[in-house]
C-alpha cells in the first residue's frame, strides 16, 4: 500500500484536479476529513505545482458553543499553518424555518460561501473532504431511493470548482494518519444522530453488510458508483440529442413529443424524461419511478389523465406530453414574455427563434483544433472557446432572469448580469433576448457573442474543448 500522500496525489493526478498553477482554498470544518485533507494537501503541494491559498470556515450557528469553538480550532489551525482564512456565521436553523430542509438548506448556504471564499482569495479550485466512505453512503442512499444511473454515479471527483482530493481515501485511513502525525480534530456530535438517514446508513447498514455480506462493502459500492458515473455518461451522450429534438422548454411549460419518445429505447425514453421532470422538481428527488410513470402516460390508449409529479403536473395533449409547473412555482420569478429556454447537445445546434439565431456546440482537441490564431484564448466575438471537463454533455440555452450573475474572465469575483450587459452597453431592448449559454446546473457558461465565464475558461492544462459558434439565422458560415 502507498504512503497516505502519494495515494492522493495519484487522484489529483489521475482526475486532474489540481492542475499545475491552480490556486485551492480548503473547506475546513474542524472534523477528522477536512483537517487530514489540510494537513495533505499542504504536504502535495510543492511536488504537485498547485497552490494552496487560504482556508474557509462556515459556522453554521446550529451547535451552540460547539460550534463557535469548532470556528475557533480552525482559525488557530489557520494561523499554526501561516494560511490565510475566511470566516462566515450564519444561522442555518433560521433559514431552514423559511426553505424547508435543513439538512439541503445547511448544503446550499456552504457552498454558496465556499464560492464566495474562492472568489475573495482568488482560488480556481475549492478542495472538499468526501472521502471513499461518503461515496459509499451516498450510493446506498440514492440506492434506496430509486436513483437511476446519474444518481447512483454518487460523488463526482470534480464538479466546477469543486474538487475532492480524498476521495479514494477511507475515512479509517485519515484517522490513521492523524494519529500517527499527532494532529488533532473536532468531532461533530450530531454525526451520531441517526435519526438522519446518512447517519444511519453509516452506523447501521454499512457496518451491517460489512459483517454479514463482505469486508470490503465501502470498496464495492464506491467501485459500483464509479460504473455508474461512466455508464450515466454514456446515456447522457446519447440521448441529449434525441432530447434536443423531443423536448421543448419554455417559460410556463415543456413539451414531450410523443412519437419520437416511444421511438426511442425504453433506457435513452426514461433519461429524456428525467432530464424533463428536473425543470420543474426544484428540491425533489425525481426517480425513475416517475419517468416509468410517464413514459406509461405516453404510451397509454386511454382517455386523458393528469398526473401529479414532483414540483408539477404532466398531462398528454395529443401528440404531446405536457409538463406545467404547480401553481405559484412558474410565475413566482415574474419571466418575461419573451422567455426562452432550449436543450443544446454537444455537438448539436439550437436554434433560438425567439433571439433571431442558433448556437451550436462542437467538440475539438489540441490537434483537431480550428486553425485559427490564438483559440485557446478566444474569449470574444461569436466563437467562444470552453474547457469540455467543465461542461456536462448537454447544456442549455436560455434568456435572462432575476439574479443571474457570472465571474466574467478575468475578473475576480461574481457580477450580476445586468451590470455586465449595461457595462458591454447593450442595448435595453436586446438584454431579454441576449443567448446565455448554462451548464446542467444552471450556471452561466457564456453570455453568446460578449464574455465566457472565468469557471469554464481554457487553460494550459487543456486537453479539449467546447467551441460554441453564435449565427444569425439566414446567415452562412
Amino acid at each position: 500500500m502507498y504512503p497516505l500522500d502519494q495515494r492522493v496525489r495519484r487522484t489529483i493526478l489521475r482526475h486532474a484536479l489540481l492542475p499545475a498553477g491552480s490556486r485551492a482554498v480548503i473547506a475546513l470544518s474542524g472534523g477528522a476529513d477536512s483537517v487530514a485533507l489540510t494537513h495533505l494537501l499542504r504536504e502535495v503541494a510543492p511536488r504537485t505545482g498547485f497552490h494552496l491559498v487560504g482556508l474557509a470556515h462556515l459556522n453554521h450557528r446550529l451547535r451552540g458553543d460547539a460550534a463557535d469553538t469548532d470556528e475557533e480550532f480552525c482559525r488557530r489551525l489557520a494561523a499554526e499553518l501561516s494560511l490565510p482564512i475566511e470566516v462566515r456565521r450564519l444561522a442555518v436553523g433560521a433559514l431552514a424555518r423559511r426553505r424547508g430542509s435543513l439538512e439541503e438548506t445547511a448544503r446550499e448556504a456552504r457552498y454558496e460561501f465556499l464560492e464566495q471564499a474562492a472568489d475573495r482569495l482568488g482560488a480556481d479550485r475549492i478542495a472538499v473532504g468526501h472521502t471513499l466512505d461518503d461515496q459509499a453512503e451516498t450510493f446506498l442512499l440514492r440506492l434506496l431511493r430509486g436513483a437511476g444511473p446519474r444518481g447512483l454515479a454518487g460523488i463526482y471527483p470534480r464538479f466546477g470548482r469543486i474538487v475532492r482530493p480524498l476521495l479514494e481515501v477511507s475515512r479509517a485511513d485519515l484517522r490513521r494518519y492523524l494519529a500517527e502525525h499527532g494532529v488533532s480534530f473536532r468531532e461533530d456530535e450530531t454525526n451520531r444522530d441517526i435519526t438522519i438517514p446518512r447517519n444511519r446508513v453509516r452506523h447501521e447498514l454499512i457496518p451491517f453488510l460489512s459483517e454479514r455480506f463482505s469486508s470490503r462493502v465501502v470498496e464495492i459500492l464506491a467501485r459500483e458508483a464509479a460504473i455508474a458515473r461512466d455508464d450515466a455518461a454514456w446515456l447522457e451522450r446519447v440521448s441529449s440529442a434525441a432530447a434536443a429534438r423531443i423536448v421543448r422548454v419554455m417559460t410556463d411549460r415543456v413539451e414531450i413529443d410523443v412519437a419520437p419518445l416511444l421511438a426511442e429505447p425504453p433506457s435513452i425514453g426514461r433519461w429524456i424524461l428525467l432530464r424533463a421532470l428536473q425543470r420543474w422538481s426544484g428540491r425533489r428527488f425525481v426517480a425513475f419511478d416517475h419517468a416509468d410513470t410517464l413514459l406509461a402516460l405516453a404510451d397509454g390508449k386511454d382517455e386523458p389523465v393528469v398526473l401529479d409529479l414532483p414540483g408539477q403536473t404532466a398531462r398528454r395533449d395529443g401528440g404531446m406530453l405536457v409538463l406545467t409547473p404547480r401553481e405559484g412555482r412558474s410565475r413566482s420569478s415574474g419571466p418575461r414574455a419573451n422567455s426562452f429556454h432550449y436543450l443544446l447537445s454537444i455537438p448539436g445546434e439550437a436554434v433560438l427563434a425567439e433571439a433571431g439565431c442558433a448556437i451550436s456546440a462542437e467538440v475539438a482537441t489540441r490537434g483537431s483544433a480550428p486553425e485559427q490564431p490564438g483559440w485557446l484564448e478566444h474569449v470574444g466575438g461569436r466563437t467562444a472557446a470552453v474547457d469540455a471537463a467543465t461542461l456536462p454533455t448537454v447544456l442549455g440555452v436560455r434568456s435572462r432572469k432575476p439574479g443571474d450573475r457570472l465571474r466574467p474572465l478575468g475578473l475576480n469575483g461574481h457580477k450580476k448580469l445586468q451590470d455586465l450587459l449595461v457595462d458591454l452597453k447593450i442595448p435595453r431592448a436586446d438584454r431579454d433576448v441576449t443567448p446565455l449559454v448554462v451548464d446542467d446546473r444552471d450556471r452561466i457558461v457564456w453570455v453568446a457573442g460578449h464574455a465566457i465565464a472565468d469557471d469554464f475558461r481554457v487553460t494550459g492544462q487543456t486537453k479539449s474543448v467546447v467551441i460554441l459558434k453564435l449565427r444569425e439565422l439566414g446567415a452562412t458560415e
